[in-house]
């Protein structure tokens, strides 16, 4: 069972299938099954600009909670970059304006919300800082991402932050 800091309970999330019922088209289908998890375009814009910034990283590691996206353990830094439907960006207005399989979608992005918050407390806990960023800030607002992440690394090396040295 997870470890969940606030002693809630995981939210249930629906079977996705027609017996439940819910229904999708083939085409609907054939677009979502396109979505990827790892090695989004964001994901990828981001990693070329901190690379050009000469920072090395791990990607997905699977040792953390959460598996972020981009992982700097020098610095204690798991980085992640959401997508907006997916991890319920100004979800009250998301929420009320999804109209098909509502019974869906509702648990399930509130439920990737819990978890978001889940991991960010356990990878604090272990003593990593974590950064979250929206994908379109990333693609819309890449400098601004990558100076933050620098202003971090740079007081990070100032402070002497103490880091686990694997």
């Amino acid at each position: 069972m997870a470890y969940y800091p606030t002693g809630e309970e995981p939210i249930k999330v629906p079977r996705f299938d027609e017996a439940a019922g819910f229904y999708t088209t083939k085409q609907r289908s054939k677009i979502m099954s396109k979505i990827k998890g790892k090695n989004s375009k964001p994901e990828l814009v981001l990693r070329k600009a901190l690379w050009a910034e000469n920072l090395r990283f791990r990607l997905h590691d699977k040792s953390l909670p959460g598996k972020p996206d981009i992982v700097i353990k020098k610095y204690k830094l798991a980085i992640f970059i959401d997508g907006e439907f997916w991890h319920g960006y100004d979800w009250v207005n998301l929420r009320a304006r999804l109209n098909k399989n509502r019974a869906f979608w509702v648990p399930k992005i509130e439920r990737n919300m819990q978890k978001d918050s889940m991991h960010n407390e356990q990878l604090k806990a272990i003593g990593y800082t974590v950064f979250r960023f929206w994908s379109e800030d990333v693609l819309k607002n890449l400098r601004q991402v990558v100076n933050q992440i620098m202003l971090y690394i740079e007081i990070a090396r100032e402070m002497k932050i103490p880091f686990d040295v694997r």
